[in-house]
C-alpha cells in the first residue's frame, strides 16, 4: 500500500509541477475530488512522515492553493462536531458566518 501512495503521489506531483491543477490552470471538480486524499489527508498527521510528504513539493503547493479555497474554507466544517470552527448542524448559507471569519472567506 505504501509504494503505491507514494507512486500516485510522485505520478500527481510531476504532473503540479506543470499545472496548477489537476485538469490545468483552473479549478476543477477534479480537484475538489482529490484533495481530501492527497492534499489534506497527509497534513500534519503520522502519514505525512511515513510517505515523506515533504519530498512531493509540487503536492504540498496544489494542496496550499486548493485550502484557501472558499468551497473548500466551508466543506472541511460542515457537520464537523469537533475542534474550531465545528459546525454540528447547518441550516442556511448564514451558519457559515459563525464559524469562518468573514475576511477568510
Amino acid at each position: 500500500y505504501t509504494m503505491e501512495a507514494k507512486r500516485q503521489l510522485d505520478v500527481l506531483d510531476r504532473h503540479l509541477g506543470e499545472h496548477q491543477f489537476l485538469c490545468g490552470d483552473s479549478v476543477t471538480i477534479a480537484d475538489f475530488a482529490c484533495w481530501p486524499w492527497y492534499g489534506e489527508s497527509v497534513y500534519g498527521d503520522k502519514a505525512s512522515e511515513f510517505l515523506q510528504y515533504d519530498s512531493y513539493a509540487n503536492v504540498a503547493a496544489w494542496s496550499g492553493r486548493m485550502k484557501v479555497l472558499p468551497p473548500v474554507k466551508r466543506g472541511r466544517v460542515v457537520n464537523k462536531t469537533w475542534g474550531d470552527n465545528a459546525m454540528k448542524e447547518r441550516h442556511s448559507a448564514s451558519d457559515f458566518d459563525e464559524v469562518i471569519p468573514k475576511d477568510a472567506k
